[in-house]
């Protein structure tokens, strides 16, 4: 019995595990970024000009499996209505077999507020219905107290995003401050890159400062140092996604990060995919 068995693992069994490991070593090199527990997805405000069902076909187009999708967005497709916590059961399960079927996950919601206690409930029931790593939000300060108690309730993260100047959050002190304020292990970051560059900040420094509690990042890369530029192709402008990147896996960071590109609104999926593309040679290089 055990020799028939010692023949049978030499005849099936070491093919099937060559076979499994050549598709998981291609996994890594088509996804590095999942080595260090990283979802790299796009934004879905990117798409802006397109329904959730395009920005679907897009995301894959790009290369990516994972997206944020923005508060409001058209869902289209023949299925009527807005991405939001007002869709009805048909609309949900419409949404949710489109994306089965597309291989593609729902990992963030961002950026998305409410303004009564009411809405805030809701909304972390929305988010923990779509199974969702991490809500990004701006809130305004007096609902925080309440948004940690939540995150504890339901066990989801919530990361604070910044706007660039004059917004309340440009600043990652203001931030780390809000964090402090909010009082669960599960409110966090939301790191824009691109409006710390707007804002006159250092992204690497910005990074450093919020260690520890960075849950996602929009990822951009910018033109130049200026409040009016627009987004180029990741590595090509002044953001230092080199160094981003660095300082991301000095920090050990596990979570999202989205692609969010403000620029050529009509076609701008072939930015994103060279952008993807970039950071995944990055990747590549210091892994």
């Amino acid at each position: 019995m055990n020799q028939c068995f010692r023949k049978f693992k030499r005849l099936f069994l070491t093919p099937f595990v060559l076979v499994l490991g050549l598709l998981c070593a291609t996994a890594q090199e088509d996804f590095p970024e999942e080595q260090l527990g990283w979802d790299l997805s796009v934004q879905t405000y990117t798409f802006n000009r397109y329904s959730l069902v395009e920005s679907v076909a897009m995301a894959r187009s790009a290369g990516l499996r994972t997206i944020e999708i923005f508060g409001d967005q058209r869902i289209g497709g023949g299925i009527p209505g807005d991405f939001n916590v007002s869709m009805g059961e048909e609309q949900k399960q419409a949404v949710k077999d489109l994306l089965r079927e597309s291989g593609i996950r729902v990992v963030a919601l961002g950026v998305v507020n409410a303004d009564s206690e009411e809405g805030w409930r809701r909304l972390f029931e929305f988010a923990h219905e779509w199974g969702v790593y991490v809500i990004n939000v701006e809130p305004k300060m007096d609902f925080l107290p309440l948004i940690g108690r939540l995150a504890n309730q339901f066990r989801i993260r919530v990361a604070i995003h910044n706007h660039p100047k004059p917004s309340k959050y440009w600043d990652p002190q203001v931030v780390l401050e809000s964090i402090k304020k909010a009082d669960s292990e599960y409110v966090g970051a939301c790191a824009d890159i691109g409006h710390w560059i707007r804002s006159g900040l250092d992204p690497v420094q910005a990074l450093h400062q919020l260690e520890g509690h960075v849950f996602s990042l929009h990822l951009k890369d910018l033109k130049e140092k200026s409040k009016d530029t627009h987004d180029v192709h990741w590595g090509t402008g002044v953001a230092n996604i080199e160094g981003v990147i660095r300082e991301l896996m000095r920090q050990g960071f596990k979570g999202n990060i989205s692609a969010e590109y403000e620029y050529n609104w009509e076609n701008n999926v072939v930015d994103v995919r060279q952008s993807v593309q970039n950071f995944r040679a990055i990747l590549q290089h210091l892994l």
